[in-house]
């Protein structure tokens, strides 16, 4: 009978510390239901269908709330403020949190001609500006409180890696996207590439996004939590872009022992690895992309012995 307690003090005890926020914090035991979702609107046509996707999704008395891989736009379109802002309202209108994590498609990769040739350093600030407009806020209907890392004095710039607790399963957002976490040059950018530019954001960013993970980790081992549910927008794989974050990744997860899932998006396909990296409890999950009509309805079940569990479902007409 010692371990609720025991929870409960380790739980105080971070609050007190700093490391959780009491809004971000969650020792209900149940278990929790949410969509996930990644790549999408990609496109026009997508964008106009989008509607009934969220309808369908509102539509599910268990989903509490909506996490997004990244993407919300396809790489040929323009990265103007206009789209953003459309982009932003359109997610705000689920009823439920909407928790977003970027995507390259709206920033790194703003320096192709036919997104508009834009400096991505530049693109990235009106990301943030515009779908994290309030530091430690969700968008959608119902905004919900998460923690930021934008608390963290190191890391102010990174308010769209946030983390919260829901049915004592520890959830984290990590900024690490496609085109090699953004290693890959802006050679399409008027004037050419900036590589000095470039590869400090990455060095940056990727530091952050060392720094987030331990954070995730020792808060669910800090608080005894069931499993971890890690979100990005790329499949962190063995590139120089991504060999840290990875290795970072399969050393917590491994050290952790329990369930931890890896949601990623990216490659428009539905995939399932167990045993990713070699790890038997870390599990990666790719979400469907370049579609308005599927999802994933994804359960994290603490008193389930894999913790995580998950249905693809099909928006029908009508």
């Amino acid at each position: 009978m010692r371990k609720p307690l025991f929870a409960a003090a380790v739980i105080a005890a971070s609050l007190a510390a700093g490391l959780l926020s009491p809004a971000a914090a969650d020792t209900q035991p149940g278990a929790v239901t949410f969509a996930l979702l990644g790549d999408t609107p990609y496109g026009d046509a997508q964008q106009v269908a989008f509607p009934g996707l969220v309808k369908a999704i509102d539509a599910d008395p268990d989903v509490r709330f909506v996490l997004h891989a990244g993407d919300v736009k396809n790489g040929s379109s323009t990265c103007d403020d206009a789209r953003f802002a459309t982009l932003a309202e359109l997610f705000g209108t689920f009823d439920d949190p909407f928790v977003l994590t970027p995507g390259d498609n709206e920033w790194t990769d703003c320096h192709r001609t036919a997104a508009g040739g834009y400096l991505p350093t530049e693109r990235l600030d009106a990301v943030r500006r515009v779908f994290f407009p309030t530091a430690g806020r969700t968008l959608g209907g119902h905004r919900m409180p998460v923690r930021t890392q934008a608390k963290d004095r190191r890391h102010r710039d990174y308010r769209e890696n946030v983390r919260f607790t829901r049915g004592r399963v520890v959830f984290a957002t990590v900024h690490a996207v496609g085109s090699d976490n953004g290693l890959a040059p802006w050679d399409q950018l008027p004037g050419g590439d900036r590589p000095q530019v470039r590869l400090a954001e990455f060095e940056a960013r990727k530091a952050a996004a060392l720094d987030w993970i331990d954070e995730a980790f020792a808060i669910a081992e800090r608080t005894q939590a069931p499993g971890v549910l890690l979100m990005m927008q790329a499949e962190p794989v063995e590139t120089p872009g991504f060999s840290e974050i990875r290795a970072r990744i399969v050393e917590r997860a491994r050290a952790y022992g329990k369930p931890v899932l890896l949601v990623h998006g990216d490659e428009h396909v539905y995939e399932v690895e167990p045993s990713y990296a070699g790890v038997p409890n870390l599990t990666r999950l790719e979400t469907y992309g370049d579609t308005a009509t599927e999802w994933l309805r994804v359960t994290a079940d603490p008193k389930a012995s894999q913790v995580f569990s998950w249905e693809p479902q099909t928006v029908t007409a009508g």
